[in-house]
């Protein structure tokens, strides 16, 4: 199973590309659209799937799904573009290609974020995508709160003034910073498949505050073992800025240690779905095992 999971990751991942490009055709062909392009290709679509396979444990497949799944990677671009800004990480590269910045300028990386995020709320308002409106309203509240002052936002922010507090971090501050700069958009991306399928999401919000973690770490453990080509950025950023990691604080095997145990807890939450969650299972796997 874990050898395939790639595999399967890829095959979900090619059916939310398909929906972006619909998505992307329909949208006034202005100047704002070739970065826009250039931003969503690449990337795991790791959210993306997270929202399909969450739904599929309650019987919901096809296209309503594949929007809400589109939506998160929107949300979750429009974070990558911000964050790679010259005011905030200033990296020249992601999904190893140039950066909007570089490859157009800091003003259009500014409005193609602004464009994305919004797509993110007209894709899962629009009634020709989730028919029924308090799903539609459930799904724009729990992004909202995801993403903004309570969520993303809100761990970027955390984020940046690490930057000049390098020696005040402790485990617990930078497990809160994570649990809102990364955790929270995952979260969003397990819940959403409760809500469409009207059930309640206790679950999989506590497998996906696990899973959110045992994510982060990887990347931290990424930006030191890693290499550019496959994980398709600047990396060691973190420890040139300053700032510490899982990594600076409990080193490699230590970070290696915590990923594992909270791979497990998260797969704890599962438990209730039987074998119709065979596929989060390999996700929290292979969210410590990938090389990018």
């Amino acid at each position: 199973m874990a050898s395939s999971f790639p595999v399967y990751l890829g095959e979900v991942g090619l059916r939310i590309n398909n929906t972006l490009t619909s998505i992307c055709s329909h949208l006034p062909q202005n100047s704002l659209i070739p970065p826009i392009v250039h931003t969503l290709e690449g990337g795991k679509r790791f959210r993306g799937f997270l929202v399909i396979e969450s739904a599929r444990l309650f019987g919901i497949n096809g296209k309503t799904s594949e929007y809400v799944a589109a939506a998160i990677e929107c949300l979750h671009a429009y974070s990558l573009v911000h964050d790679d800004l010259p005011c905030m990480d200033d990296d020249p590269i992601r999904r190893g290609k140039p950066t909007i910045h570089v490859k157009w300028n800091e003003m259009t990386a500014v409005l193609v974020g602004d464009a994305l995020q919004t797509l993110a709320f007209e894709i899962l308002s629009d009634k020709n995508h989730i028919p029924d409106p308090k799903i539609r309203a459930e799904l724009v509240f729990a992004l909202a709160q995801a993403s903004g002052v309570s969520g993303m936002v809100y761990g970027q922010m955390l984020d940046m003034e690490a930057e000049s507090n390098p020696d005040g971090a402790t485990f617990d501050d930078i497990t809160t910073l994570q649990q809102n700069k990364t955790g929270k958009l995952i979260g969003f991306s397990c819940e959403a498949g409760a809500i469409l399928g009207r059930s309640d999401p206790t679950n999989l919000l506590g497998y996906a505050a696990c899973l959110g973690l045992a994510f982060q770490i990887a990347d931290d453990l990424l930006d030191i073992t890693g290499n550019v080509e496959d994980v398709g950025k600047t990396l060691d950023k973190d420890s040139s800025q300053g700032k510490h990691t899982f990594v600076s604080l409990l080193g490699v095997e230590g970070a290696r240690n915590t990923a594992r145990q909270q791979v497990d807890e998260a797969i704890s939450y599962l438990d209730p779905y039987g074998p119709k969650a065979n596929m989060l299972i390999e996700a929290a796997r292979f969210a410590i095992t990938r090389s990018r």
